[in-house]
């Protein structure tokens, strides 16, 4: 029995909507059966929290008297992109301080979400219109004119296990890898994670309000690396890294406890950010796809100690296998550790189900589906202009 968003809409407003996270609606499917569950329940919420190195936010910082064309810019040390109008800028989440490797962009957002001020130092060249060449002073949130995070990849929809075949330890985005296979990192939500719940973006497209970083935001575009042309499961699951999202939000209403800065040691700064998707049950099949469980979610793992895009992958095991604490491969016993935060998606899950139950979170159709189809290419690397 097909459902719509105007009927789940006005069952939210009536109070009659159920609604439940990712893992309450697994007890129902074990309780009901796929089809009854879908007859059902009208929303689950899903979420993901982990490291996000292709995050950002742009901010407007106002003019001074007399006014500047910001060509160069620094907060607290750590360069912003300024190649933008007079006085607008890009932080890069990724960004590190001049001064300080352990120290970036990530923990400037993080505090001006905390509601601290930052140190904003500017120069330029100076113009007839703009004839100041250099201003510093310090800046909040709240005084800022706009500060919205716009994050090019997020969430990406399946991404491949960590390990190191090598003779020395490594240190990457995938954390620390210890050496002859010492140990496998992993992150993502698993069975929880939102485009894992909706594979084929039947309803997470442009245009779709998500939970960001403690705000409500929303789908922007297609991730950057977007990549849905992967090999499947029969459930629909991608064996690789598949779809992402890029995501734009209101930092000004966001929360430190779901947007933090990061280290990995020896690698660089990166920030967690915190996703949460209500997916609506449409039908059956949409019932199917979120009755997916970690046993049922493959990927595979990597060698990170081959410096090489093509690294090989030594095995591919399930999510299951992954938070059991531990893997089979090259004939051992591997120790795993996740490196995104299952207990934060969970919180982020049921916060969400009870701002859809309330009506305080509206569920809208994307206005534009993510491409199906969209190629990954690699770089390329050409000695001249034209060379094939």
């Amino acid at each position: 029995m097909a459902k719509s968003y105007e009927e789940i809409a006005h069952r939210i407003r009536q109070g009659k909507a159920v609604v439940l996270t990712k893992e309450e609606f697994l007890k129902a499917v074990d309780e009901q059966g796929v089809d009854r569950a879908a007859e059902t329940v009208d929303v689950v919420t899903t979420a993901t929290f982990g490291a996000m190195c292709s995050s950002g936010a742009f901010l407007n910082f106002g003019h001074a008297d007399p006014p500047i064309k910001m060509s160069r810019v620094w907060l607290n040390g750590v360069p912003a992109y300024g190649g933008l109008a007079a006085v607008d800028a890009y932080l890069g989440a990724t960004e590190q301080s001049e001064l300080d490797p352990t120290y970036g962009g990530a923990h400037v957002i993080e505090e001006l979400v905390a509601g601290k001020r930052v140190r904003l130092r500017a120069v330029s060249q100076g113009t007839d219109c703009y004839p100041r060449r250099e201003v510093e002073t310090w800046v909040s949130l709240r005084e800022v004119n706009q500060a919205y995070l716009f994050n090019p990849r997020n969430a990406y929809q399946n991404y491949a296990a960590a390990t190191n075949g090598s003779d020395r330890t490594i240190y990457t985005y995938m954390g620390t890898l210890l050496p002859r296979y010492g140990n496998v990192t992993y992150s993502t939500a698993g069975q929880l994670s939102p485009l894992l719940n909706d594979p084929y973006y039947r309803t997470i497209g442009v245009g779709t309000r998500v939970f960001l970083g403690g705000a409500q935001g929303y789908v922007a575009w297609e991730g950057t690396q977007h990549n849905p042309a992967v090999k499947r499961t029969d459930q629909g699951v991608p064996l690789g890294g598949a779809g992402t999202l890029a995501l734009i939000g209101n930092l000004k209403e966001m929360s430190r406890e779901y947007l933090r800065a990061a280290v990995f040691h020896r690698y660089g700064v990166t920030l967690y950010v915190g996703v949460g998707v209500p997916i609506p049950v449409l039908d059956q099949d949409l019932a199917a796809q979120l009755a997916i469980r970690d046993k049922d979610i493959l990927t595979s793992v990597y060698d990170y100690g081959v410096p090489v895009r093509s690294r090989p992958a030594l095995a591919q095991v399930s999510y299951a296998e992954l938070r059991s604490g531990a893997v089979t491969l090259q004939g051992r016993r591997v120790p795993t550790a996740p490196l995104s935060s299952l207990a934060k998606a969970r919180r982020i899950a049921a916060l969400l189900r009870e701002e859809v139950r309330a009506g305080r979170f509206a569920l809208n159709p994307p206005v534009q589906p993510l491409p199906a189809t969209t190629p990954f290419r690699p770089l390329t690397i050409r000695q001249a202009e034209g060379e094939e």
